[in-house]
């Protein structure tokens, strides 16, 4: 490490130390937060690389530089009977973490104020990491990655992201002003928040720097003025220099964590209809092509946010649109761990009850393009994975029950076209791991 990058891991902690991120209270809690549990759940990156629903008890989880313990906390939530083990290099981010998971309630958390340099000294290998909006501050990501993944079990599942150059460009120009004008050589407080609030309100509204970072709901809330205009180390990366730092750390890539929002073909008025040359090679580009084409076009996307882990420990599986009828005949159907709540199932009967559509997607929305609704009849045959796991074929039984008559012809309906029917419902809500379906050996 050199001296320059010494001095500014001591000022990030230094940083860390004044002004503890995320400033979130202690009282509150992820707990309804069902998008914060779906992507902390270990269920859902686990069964988007292998098919295969896991059980989170006993699993050891690892919140490298966890900060003030919110995101920590949304791990315990969503993971019952796991155990977590917290470490960051601020102190006094530690301290709070602490705090936070004791007025939760959670007792099976360990606290470690330590650099991620340091996390092989504790001699645990760990089913899960999550390294959330840490990365970038690595002179290097790939040394950051190595580092994880020496503690990484042979199946764990890594999470980390790094903050988009493409997106953040303007915050960058903004911290290079900062730079200029003196406000970031030493760990900016209240007089550098103060200059900056002054310059940006001092400037023309249509000043491209202006437009394109200043909030004025956010004006008083210095946690926004330290985290953007005034964060030390940040940097900004692409998409190839992600897929670069997977390679030279010897990482797997798994997937976007919000991956529904790196849709290529979302971005296209008629993805059926494309320009012969766009049609003929985009089917063909790699998946890191096809992300880094979306980024080009379309960069939205503040964090590159990632699932990866050790080359070659997928479980191998068969697509759901290729299974076999007796492929089906050989699954257990599952609700998305996040979904199977007291108020989400209350949600459904009513709905049911009233004979209205169920939105689905109002509780779970990262995997999604627009809302999902699902007809009354089909959330009633739905309604037993409130329950547990079913066959699909007590799904199928149950909706021959609820539709027994084909709405049009009034002909009853056959046990083939039940099957189906309950086919095409479950392969559409498996797209957004709103059910999981588990095939049985």
């Amino acid at each position: 490490m050199t001296k320059q990058d010494s001095e500014l891991i001591g000022k990030i902690r230094q940083q860390f130390d004044t002004g503890p991120y995320p400033r979130t209270p202690l009282e509150q809690s992820p707990k309804k937060d069902y998008n914060v549990l779906f992507i902390h759940s270990l269920v859902t990156s686990f069964y988007l690389r292998d098919k295969q629903i896991i059980d989170t008890k006993n699993k050891i989880i690892l919140d490298a530089g966890c900060g003030t313990g919110y995101k920590a906390l949304a791990l315990a939530e969503a993971n019952p009977g796991a155990q977590i083990v917290c470490i960051d290099l601020s102190e006094e981010s530690i301290k709070l973490a602490q705090k936070r998971l004791e007025y939760q309630g959670f007792q099976n958390v360990e606290f470690y104020p330590m650099k991620i340099e340091e996390v092989p000294t504790l001699g645990i290998q760990f089913d899960y990491i999550n390294n959330d909006e840490v990365l970038y501050l690595f002179p290097e990501p790939a040394t950051g990655l190595q580092i994880l993944k020496s503690v990484l079990k042979p199946d764990g599942i890594i999470r980390s992201n790094l903050h988009s150059s493409l997106a953040r460009t303007y915050w960058y120009r903004a911290q290079e002003l900062c730079q200029m004008m003196g406000l970031m050589e030493e760990n900016p407080r209240e007089l550098e928040i103060e200059i900056v609030r002054d310059t940006m309100k001092a400037l023309k509204n249509d000043v491209v720097l202006k437009a394109q970072t200043w909030k004025s709901q956010y004006e008083n809330n210095e946690e926004w003025f330290l985290m953007n205009y005034l964060f030390q180390g940040d940097k900004g990366y692409t998409i190839p220099e992600l897929f670069f730092s997977l390679k030279s750390a010897d990482l797997e890539f798994i997937s976007m964590v919000n991956w529904r929002r790196w849709e290529l073909m979302d971005l296209f008025e008629d993805p059926e209809n494309l320009p012969m040359f766009l049609g003929i090679s985009l089917p063909e580009l790699e998946v890191a092509d096809k992300l880094h084409l979306f980024e080009l076009l379309h960069p939205i996307n503040r964090l590159l946010d990632f699932w990866c882990g050790h080359p070659n420990t997928a479980q191998a599986f068969v697509p759901v649109d290729e299974w076999t009828d007796s492929d089906w005949q050989e699954v257990n159907v599952h609700l998305h761990p996040q979904l199977r709540t007291q108020q989400v199932r209350e949600d459904l009967v009513e709905c049911i009850t009233n004979h209205r559509p169920f939105e689905v997607s109002r509780y779970i929305t990262r995997s999604i393009r627009s809302s999902i609704f699902i007809e009354s009849s089909i959330g009633a045959c739905l309604l037993p994975l409130w329950e547990g796991p079913q066959p699909v074929q007590a799904l199928v039984n149950l909706w021959l029950q609820i539709r027994p008559l084909h709405p049009e012809t009034l002909e009853p309906v056959s046990q083939a076209k039940a099957f189906e029917d309950i086919k095409e419902i479950l392969s559409d809500l498996e797209t957004f791991l709103y059910v999981l379906l588990e095939h049985l050996p």
